[in-house]
């Protein structure tokens, strides 16, 4: 009998992930939370909605409508659930939840291309209304053909902050500033592994021309300091110091914020999978081997669920996590013998990767100068000065000690938003290495889940 295939996400990874399961004759079964299928970077609009791939996805166009014709194919030879959320995995089992009907699915091997979300440091007034994420900015213009604000500030350090950025502008949103906190010094120290990929650096030198084009004003080696606003009116302003020390203030009514990305580990913390502490990243992702293969047998990470390296990346690790599956369960699929060109293209990624975090480095060091007044924790409101209160008065240095004497990580988002900033507090506050924090433990459910249940069918 042919193995039981779950993958998870149908994003540029699961997509292809899919591929090589139906092109070796194995029909898998492909969960995802959203409506379409795209993942966040190729998300779809909204059925009605008219606007070219040139003006939805600019230099990734060609690549978005690929994919998207892609899975148009596959539709009929797998089994495709859309809008539903899988919300805990048990052994050989995932827990799952469409509208209010709840299921359980077995699987032999399972294939979680869970994608990243963004990586937030915060700055004090970013619970202000109109603070919003990089990627959610980026989902209001995709899925509802809107902008955050009328006049906007683009706040953070990455490929996501120019890339959102020249997207409004094409748009036609007003973009009063973008406010980069790395440095020109940096991105050129990181130039010899960037150029791994020149025709995807080519690409981001073309995001801050569009910039350049529509005199959108750039600052880099900023250093946030406030978002202005109030509980009335939301966001009114942000203030920042420029790296000679000199304070800007730019008027506004919304900020979208976010430094890189950070894996959506929920699901692979949940199934058992081990974790290592990346110095370079200075964060914990899952252990995988070079295939993709986890610590737990039959389970599988792909993409930036696993290692951020963007979506060309994910398409190949896809791929390879599908074909290392089908292998280790005895199926003879055509395209094994690619297996090593993939491994020899994702290496020039993780090179080009590396030289992203070297360009546009994570800022540890503006947790450890947030004023006590700063919340850290929007979803339970845990300011900056109560992480240090619960290190100096309770000795939680670890993690969830600090979240079981804070409630930091308690809401709504388990973590995903604050977690890595207030790790960093704790650090600071403790004066110890990053590492010896650990990390917030997933729990189930990963994301909450109706009150109103029908009865639990196993499918």
């Amino acid at each position: 009998m042919a193995p039981r295939v779950i993958i998870v996400g149908a994003g540029p990874a699961g997509v292809r992930a899919a591929q090589a399961c139906v092109e070796a004759g194995v029909r898998p079964t492909v969960i995802d939370e959203g409506r379409r299928d795209g993942g966040q970077i190729y998300r779809r609009q909204p059925d009605g909605f008219s606007r070219s791939y040139d003006t939805l996805y600019g230099t990734e166009a060609a690549r978005a409508a690929a994919l998207h014709q892609s899975f148009d194919v596959l539709k009929g030879r797998i089994d495709y659930r859309p809008e539903t959320l899988v919300w805990n995995i048990s052994a050989n089992e995932v827990h799952t939840v469409s509208g209010t009907r709840y299921g359980t699915l077995p699987f032999d091997a399972l294939i979680i291309c869970s994608g990243a979300t963004d990586r937030l440091m915060p700055v004090k007034g970013w619970h202000q209304a109109g603070t919003y994420s990089l990627g959610g900015a980026q989902v209001a213009l995709k899925s509802q053909g809107c902008a955050i604000g009328s006049r906007i500030v683009m706040m953070g350090s990455g490929p996501l902050l120019y890339l959102v950025s020249a997207q409004y502008v094409k748009a036609g949103a007003q973009i009063a500033a973008v406010l980069d906190t790395s440095t020109f010094m940096q991105r050129l120290t990181a130039l010899p592994r960037l150029l791994a990929l020149p025709a995807v650096l080519k690409k981001g030198l073309a995001l801050t021309r569009v910039l350049s084009k529509a005199r959108v004003p750039v600052y880099r080696g900023v250093e946030p300091l406030e978002i202005k606003g109030s509980p009335e009116t939301g966001v009114s302003g942000v203030k920042v110091a420029l790296p000679r020390g000199k304070r800007l203030e730019f008027t506004c009514d919304a900020v979208a914020l976010g430094y890189h990305l950070r894996p959506e580990t929920q699901l692979a913390d949940l199934a058992g999978c081990d974790f290592i502490f990346d110095d370079d990243a200075k964060q914990w992702l899952p252990a995988i081997d070079g295939d993709g293969r986890s610590s737990v047998k039959g389970v599988y990470l792909a993409g930036d669920g696993a290692h951020v390296r963007g979506a060309d990346a994910a398409e190949r690790a896809g791929r390879l996590a599908a074909l290392a599956a089908l292998r280790d369960h005895g199926v003879q699929a055509a395209g094994i013998g690619d297996m090593d060109s993939l491994r020899a293209e994702l290496a020039r990624f993780s090179r080009f990767a590396a030289g992203l975090r070297e360009a546009f480095p994570w800022p540890a060091k503006f947790a450890a100068a947030l004023p006590d007044e700063t919340i850290v924790c929007r979803c339970e409101a845990i300011t900056a000065g109560e992480l240090r209160r619960v290190v100096r008065e309770a000795g939680a240095t670890e993690a969830n000690r600090a979240k079981a004497f804070s409630r930091v990580g308690m809401g709504r988002c388990q973590g995903r938003y604050c977690g890595h900033a207030g790790a960093e507090v704790i650090a600071a506050a403790a004066c110890m290495p990053l590492a010896s924090v650990g990390r917030l433990r997933g729990q189930a459910p990963v994301k909450p889940l109706p009150v109103a249940l029908t009865e639990e069918v196993t499918q």
